[in-house]
Parts: C-alpha cells; sequence; structure tokens
C-alpha cells in the first residue's frame, strides 16, 4: 500500500477518520538547477558528477557563488534540500587551491559532526582531498590523536562545547589552524537559540577575537531549518553582517500532511487520549500495511513506550512484521546506534522510534512516512522531523498527532497558520550580562582585553568590565584587561546551557558519574528530594540535594509518574524600558526581579494525569533578573469583570494561556517563560499580567511578545473561545507548570477580559 491509499484507507475507517483534523496536500515539484559563476576545481566537480550530484540546485550555486565572493552566507531551506553541498564546495575549493587553508565544521551534538566525517569521506573522493586532512574533534576524541589533529588537520568538525573548554583555552597550540582559518560552518543554526545560542554568539566573538590575533577573518556559513528572522538571527549569533539563501531550488515529491487530534475521552472537560497512544496505534498501523515509518517520541521513555505497544500490536495483526521495528535513541552504544542507521538506510527494517536524536541530518536512507509525537516546540522542528520521510523524492506521509496542549490544539483549529503563516523567530540576547560577563571573563584569560573592543562585544561591554572589575575578577593595567590571580581556566566552570550563578552537580548515585550540571535558578524546580529528573531523556528520581556542597544525587528509574512542582512567585519591577497604550491599557517592557520559592510537589501519572499525592518541601527562595512584558488593565474593565467574574481567576487564565501561546511567534518551549497576574500588584497600582523569560538576564521572549501584543492577545483569545471545555482544560487556561495547582482560574472572565482589551486597535507609543 502507498502512502496515497492509506490515506484513503484513515478515511474509510469511521473510527480513525474523525481524528483526520486537517489534511494537507502538497504537490510535487521539479528541480531547478544552476551553474556556479565561476568553475570549480575538476577534482571538485569530478567528486560531484561521480555521485551523481551535478548540475548543483539553484540555492546551492547561490550559495557557493556567495561564499566565494566572500560573504557570510545563511542557508535556510527545508530538510533534505542539499544544504550540505553549498557549504562543503566552497570551503573544498578553497582547500584545494590553498594548500594551508583550514576550515571549521560546528554541530550542536557529537554524533551530528561524526556522521558528517563519514558523509565528507564518502562524498569527496580521495583524489580530490587527502582523507587525513579532515577530522573529528570532541570529547570522545583520543589523547594519542589530538596532537596530530592539530598539526596536521585541515577541516576539523567539532562542537561549541569543545570550541569553549577545548580548542580556545589552548589557542597557542592551535596557532596553525586558527591563522588559516578561512570558514567556520555552523551546521542546524536554529538550535543556537534561548541561553545555549546566547553563549555560542558570544563564543564565536571569542573564536573571531583569538582568528584576528593571528591574522585570520574568517567566513562564516550557516545551515538552518527555516526561521522568521534569519538576517537578524545570523547578525545575532556571530556579530556580523550576511547574504540569505532561502528559495529552494531541490526536487520534491509531494507529501500528505495530517493534523491528527486525539478523540475526546470527556467533552466537557476537553480530555483526549493520550498522543503517545495514538502515535502508537498509528505506527502498528502503518506498518502492518507496508509502509516505512519513522515515530518522534519527545524523551527516551515515551519512544521505548511507544516501540513497545506498537511491536505488541503487530504481533497481534502482522506477527511477520514485529521484529522489524526497532527503537533509536541517544544513550545506547555508538555501534548499536550505527547498526540501526545502516538497518533503515539498507531497508531491512520496516521502521523505528525515536526522539529528536534523529531530527537532524543523519542520512538513513528512504522512508515513507514519519509520525511526530506532539508539536516538539517550534514549527522548525516539525518540519525537520517530518522532512524525515521522502528524502528519495517520492511521495510521503507525516502525521502530527496533537497533546493537549495550548499550541497543539490551537495548531489543529488553525492549520493554516502552520502551512501559510510565517515561521517563528529564533531568540537569543548576546547582551545578556550574565552570559556576556561570563564569556569576557573566558577571554580575557585567553588574552588581555581592551577597551577598543566593543564594537565585537556589543554595547555593554565597558559596563560589564567594570563590573568584573568591582567584584574582583578583572584587574586593569594601562588601559587593557587581565584576570585576577585567583581566576584559573574560567571556561572550565562556565556551561554553555544555563546562566551563570552557583552550579548544581547531579551524579548517578548508583554509578557515580556525572550527569549534568545545573544553574542554581534551573536545579530548584527541577532537582529537590523526590523528583523526577529526566537526562538524555531516562528518568532518574532524585535521592538527595546539599545545599551547601550543591550536589545533587539521583538514581534511574522506572516510575511510570512524573512531578511537578508547587511554588510561590512574587516580582519587583526595577525599571522600564519601553511603553505603549491600548485604550487605557498600558504595556510595558522592562527589567523586573522575580522570586520564586518551591514549597512541595505533586507525584502524576504520565499517561492518566491522576495525582498520585503530594509532597511538601522547604527551599531557600530562587530570586534573578530577567526582562517582562506586562500590561495593566484599565480599570473600568476590571471594576466591569469583577462585579460578575472573579477577576483573580480571570487573570490568571490570561496568563497561563498566553504563555502557552507565545511559542507560536518565538522559537522558546514554554518552559523559558514564567508569569504572574494578580488584581493589585504593588509596583503598578492595577490588576495586572506579567510574562517573562525564565532565564536570568532574559534571552528576548518578553521583546518579542512586546513587539506583537495585540495578535499575542488576539491569538490568546481564539485558543480560549475555540476551545470545547466548560470551565476550562490543560487545552486552554490551565498550565503543567502552575505553581499554585491551577488555582483560582476563570474562562468566562479570561474571554470577558481579552475582549475588553481589544476593543481597540494601537493607538501610540
Amino acid at each position: 500500500m502507498d502512502v496515497r491509499e492509506f490515506v484513503d484507507y484513515l478515511h474509510a475507517r469511521s473510527e480513525m477518520a474523525g481524528q483526520i483534523a486537517h489534511l494537507e496536500e502538497i504537490p510535487p515539484r521539479g528541480a531547478v538547477y544552476a551553474d556556479p559563476e565561476q568553475p570549480l576545481d575538476s577534482r571538485l566537480e569530478g567528486c560531484l558528477r561521480a555521485k551523481g550530484l551535478w548540475p548543483l540546485y539553484s540555492h546551492q550555486a547561490q550559495a557557493v557563488d556567495a561564499a566565494r565572493r566572500g560573504e557570510n552566507v545563511f542557508i535556510a531551506t527545508p530538510a533534505a534540500s542539499g544544504k550540505t553541498l553549498g557549504y562543503y564546495i566552497p570551503v573544498m575549493q578553497t582547500l584545494l587551491s590553498d594548500d594551508a587553508a583550514t576550515a571549521l565544521y560546528l554541530s550542536p551534538t557529537k554524533a551530528l559532526a561524526q556522521d558528517q566525517k563519514k558523509h565528507i569521506d564518502d562524498l569527496f573522493a580521495p583524489e580530490a582531498i587527502v582523507r587525513s586532512d579532515f577530522a573529528t574533534f570532541d570529547g570522545d576524541t583520543p589523547a594519542s590523536d589530538r596532537t596530530a589533529i592539530r598539526a596536521k588537520a585541515r577541516l576539523i568538525l567539532s562542537n561549541p562545547d569543545m570550541l569553549h573548554v577545548g580548542i580556545l583555552p589552548n589557542h597557542q597550540s592551535w596557532r596553525r589552524f586558527l591563522a588559516n582559518l578561512k570558514y567556520v560552518i555552523i551546521d542546524e543554526a536554529h538550535l543556537y537559540r534561548g541561553v545555549f545560542g546566547s553563549h555560542v554568539g558570544l563564543l564565536l566573538r571569542r573564536l573571531r577575537r583569538v582568528c584576528l590575533r593571528y591574522g585570520a577573518t574568517p567566513q562564516f556559513l550557516m545551515a538552518s531549518a527555516t526561521i522568521g528572522n534569519p538576517l537578524k538571527f545570523a547578525s545575532l549569533l556571530t556579530g556580523l553582517e550576511f547574504s540569505v539563501v532561502d528559495a529552494d531550488g531541490s526536487p520534491y515529491g509531494g507529501k500528505d500532511f495530517i493534523f491528527w487530534n486525539p478523540p475526546l475521552i470527556s467533552p466537557n472537560q476537553s480530555t483526549r487520549r493520550s498522543a503517545s497512544a495514538e502515535a502508537t496505534s498509528l505506527l502498528a498501523e502503518l506498518i502492518a500495511h507496508g509502509i516505512r515509518t519513522l515515530a518522534f517520541a519527545r524523551s527516551r521513555r515515551l519512544a521505548e513506550v511507544i516501540f513497545v505497544h506498537a511491536r505488541e500490536r503487530l504481533l497481534k495483526t502482522a506477527p511477520e512484521k514485529a521484529a522489524l521495528i526497532k527503537p533509536y535513541r541517544a544513550g545506547y552504544l555508538a555501534e548499536d546506534r550505527r547498526l540501526i542507521e545502516k538497518e533503515l538506510f539498507a531497508g531491512r527494517l520496516e521502521g523505528a522510534v525515536t526522539t529528536s536524536a534523529l531530527e537532524l541530518g543523519v542520512d538513513i536512507g528512504s522512508l515513507d512516512a514519519t509520525l511526530v509525537t506532539g508539536y516538539p516546540g517550534s514549527s522548525a522542528s516539525v518540519w525537520q522531523q517530518a522532512g524525515r520521510s521522502g528524502r528519495r523524492r517520492q511521495r510521503s506521509l507525516s502525521v502530527l498527532v496533537a497533546r493537549n496542549d495550548p499550541l497543539d490544539q490551537y495548531f489543529m483549529r488553525h492549520p493554516d497558520l502552520f502551512f501559510g503563516g510565517l515561521p517563528e523567530y529564533a531568540l537569543l540576547n548576546p547582551d545578556n550580562p550574565y552570559i556576556s560577563s561570563a564569556h569576557l571573563l573566558c577571554a580575557a584569560w585567553e588574552m588581555p582585553l581592551s577597551t577598543r573592543e566593543a564594537e565585537l562585544f556589543g554595547p555593554l561591554f565597558r559596563k560589564n568590565l567594570d563590573s568584573l572589575v568591582r567584584r574582583g575578577l578583572l584587574k586593569e593595567r594601562l588601559g587593557r584587561y587581565y584576570p585576577t590571580a585567583d581566576i584559573s581556566y574560567p571556561a572550565g566552570a562556565i556551561s554553555l546551557r544555563g546562566v551563570g550563578g552557583q552550579e548544581y552537580t547531579v551524579i548517578d548515585g548508583g554509578s557515580g558519574a556525572l550527569l549534568e550540571v545545573l544553574d542554581s535558578a534551573t536545579a530548584m524546580f527541577q532537582l529537590f528530594p523526590g523528583a523526577i529528573y529526566l537526562h538524555q531523556g531516562e528518568s532518574y528520581i532524585v535521592r538527595s540535594l546539599d545545599l551547601d556542597t550543591r550536589i545533587v544525587r539521583a538514581e534511574a528509574t522506572d516510575g511510570t509518574y512524573y512531578t511537578e512542582v508547587k511554588d510561590i512567585t512574587e516580582l519587583e519591577v526595577k525599571r522600564i524600558h519601553r511603553s505603549v497604550f491600548i485604550r487605557g491599557a498600558a504595556v510595558y517592557l522592562g527589567e523586573v526581579e522575580v522570586s520564586v520559592t518551591v514549597i512541595g510537589f505533586k507525584r502524576k501519572a504520565q499517561y492518566t494525569e491522576e495525582v498520585l499525592g503530594e509532597e511538601p518541601l522547604s527551599l531557600p527562595p530562587q530570586r534573578f533578573e530577567t526582562v517582562a512584558v506586562w500590561y495593566e488593565v484599565p480599570d473600568s474593565l476590571a471594576v466591569s469583570i469583577h462585579g460578575d467574574l472573579d477577576l483573580a481567576g480571570a487573570l490568571h487564565a490570561v496568563e497561563h494561556a498566553a504563555i502557552g501561546i507565545l511559542p507560536l511567534y518565538a522559537l522558546c518551549d514554554r518552559n523559558d517563560i514564567g508569569g504572574l497576574s494578580t488584581p493589585l500588584h504593588p509596583d503598578t497600582g492595577a490588576a495586572t499580567v506579567f510574562v517573562y523569560d525564565a532565564h536570568a538576564g532574559g534571552v528576548g521572549i518578553a521583546e518579542k511578545g512586546f513587539d506583537i501584543m495585540v495578535q499575542w492577545w488576539e491569538a490568546t483569545l481564539r485558543a480560549i473561545e475555540e476551545c470545547p471545555c466548560e470551565s476550562g482544560c490543560p487545552a486552554c487556561i490551565q498550565s503543567p507548570k502552575c505553581g499554585s495547582n491551577n488555582e483560582p482560574l476563570d474562562k468566562a472572565g479570561a474571554t470577558a477580559l481579552l475582549n475588553g482589551l481589544l476593543g481597540v486597535t494601537l493607538s501610540g507609543q
């Protein structure tokens, strides 16, 4: 059965047809070819012809031409469009024409860099480039190989973490490589957002600074899924100007894309069957009908659960197929993962269940269908996962299975916004004072800083320098800034995944192995005693939290529940940056101090959401300064709501729904956002709703909310009004991370409040 027949089969089955919220039929298209403006080296062109990769697609040629003109290039085209040739061709051309030239490839994961090494070894024949010139350099590189790599390698494939802790702090040993660095390739660039992206943005400025010392000014070549702000994003990430290539010239076999909404179990409460249960059923049906499928799950545990249950179904319905599916995830031994990849590529497997480990560019050959279990947080990720099927130009099928979540349900009702709307903005903030100060300290350790470097590090450079001097971390001498005597190797103490502050070390209590290092703001919400903590998709239960040593001990668990904290949040306005009025509602963007105290937690069943128990906690409050957007409800509107409805419940419901909807516009996760609502806030003297970046210093999310406030209100109102529940549910106004147990909430009051705020249009600024 082909995918079109399977879609017809779903429509014909009454018990399944009702779950098809939308079917988008994406037509096929032919390739658009183009020749480079200048001929390539004959050895390089010969490699491409031998592999059937000539002529080039139009976007590949456009990227090659821009790079050879000396421009920084951002290639933002869909999955499987051949972006890699757009950056590898100019690199290989340069390595062939300049015997000393070097290039650096950076990917967000070690696995992707290692896969790319295999890819370029296979693609570029020995007669074009000597294979030993290519090397991966990461935490898994044997110590015995590192000296030779530093001495000889011309193309190094690595990751930001190794650049941060291994290469830049030891740049003298890398002088040959850095002095001749012509290109820096940044793959899967859309993943460098939020805190991680802000760190990487400053890391790349440190790289540019060290290269400049050795006389090099490398070009940057970036590849990304489609995002809404490619030029601004590339500039924020690197501090440089870019040319964008986003017109895809690759051929496409077409796709049937289904939005699948699990059936309602309790219509009054809008309770739906779980997305993982629906994905299990669909996977078994697809495999039974001979459609090779890759299913994506949000965690390792869910990937394993979907695999086990799908195999059980196949043993009953198509037993000959049951052994032809496997789970695939990080955490497996590398040889096991490679074996599964080979079996998929060779067609020996009918399917696999994976986490986002296979979202990135690892080539696994031809697949007919992809299942995406729950909206993964961005349309870019949806398209990346969906793009894993149909990679060989045949028509394919993708299914997005919705969770009972505001954003998932919003797309089920408004698929046009997904298929026809603008992609989200990728947000980062290299001016975040906490992150910037950390990297200035690293930069000073690499070589003394000068006040003349403000252009490289941004407008807050001098302010952050002065702060580091006052804190006794830097000292100034003759206009240059040096680390103080007690500062040694600061990069080793700074994680690219967190924001400053005191860090907590998570230890596997069984093996003693280091699991992760988290900043204090995150630790209190994820690492309290009794918490179920996910590390790379595996579940651990926290056994102890030592506040003095900041050591957390956790043990692996097979528990079928998860934990949610209960907390109390307080917020103080520090300063206002921008303001605007919508009728009588004042809307602000500014800096706030947030204080959150965890007072307990709940244990909830993974699939039924049943509360299994509650425990009290006594932990110190966590305070951090961040950026918030907030609005004051006009007195007349507040009074009208208070007369018939619950004002506090209305404000709280709007806060929850707005947080759930904001990722529609910003490439972020719901957990990156916090909020507070109150009928009377002491700093505003009015009923106020606050939404803030849940990371110290902010990463740009609140700013985006301020810029699109009216759209945000409108989308929030639609999400609440269109939800079929009577009084509120997880698909509209309830939040899985609410510290006050989702009380009070008033759905009718929220509707009245938003209708009141949307009474007029923007009047001034």
